[in-house]
């Protein structure tokens, strides 16, 4: 029985996208959907770390939401495949998950370091995989179509990141670690 891990498609550098057409690897398209699954993966790993059941109920709907975005970035314009969708209550889940964390995060005093928590690391990395992911969805955008609703859920997504991880460096760690522009050496 051969595995259905390996198709060996892929040997000669191109990829097939959802309707079996090929590509290669280097496109812009396959890239943006590879960003989203290492955000997708580090997302996961928070999740995996998560305590608090609403941001792991939250960090779940990310993560099939994340999927649908691919999945859709992985279908070419006029393909016969109709993807996954993303929609604009998707998009307000997002925007009442942030409001919620930060109800209990408080109001931001400064620019907010990584590194108060483990679980708010792994969050500040989501957020900025995301943000590597939106930056890349609009360039693909001037060249070919993709979806308004994908940009606006990613940098959604990127905000909700965010707001998690003050949420869980809140509950971990009673806060922010802030930064201080004239932080001094500490002794040794």
């Amino acid at each position: 029985m051969k595995s259905n891990i390996y198709t060996r498609g892929g040997d000669t550098g191109t990829t097939s996208l959802s309707d079996g057409s090929r590509v290669s690897k280097a496109s812009l398209r396959v890239e943006v959907y590879g960003v989203l699954d290492e955000v997708n993966a580090w997302t996961g790993t928070a999740l995996a770390f998560a305590k608090d059941d609403t941001l792991q109920r939250v960090l779940e709907f990310l993560a099939h939401k994340f999927y649908n975005c691919s999945s859709n970035l992985a279908t070419p314009p006029g393909s016969s495949v109709t993807p996954p969708t993303i929609t604009e209550d998707d998009v307000l889940f997002l925007e009442r998950a942030i409001d919620h964390f930060e109800e209990t995060s408080g109001k931001i005093q400064g620019f907010v370091l990584p590194g108060k928590s483990q679980l708010g690391g792994m969050l500040h990395i989501a957020r900025t995989v995301c943000r590597r992911a939106e930056r890349l969805m609009y360039v693909l955008a001037r060249n070919e179509n993709v979806e308004p609703i994908l940009l606006k859920f990613v940098n959604r997504s990127s905000d909700l990141l965010f707001a998690a991880a003050r949420y869980a460096d809140k509950k971990e760690h009673g806060g922010d670690l802030l930064w201080s522009k004239d932080f001094a050496a500490p002794s040794l």
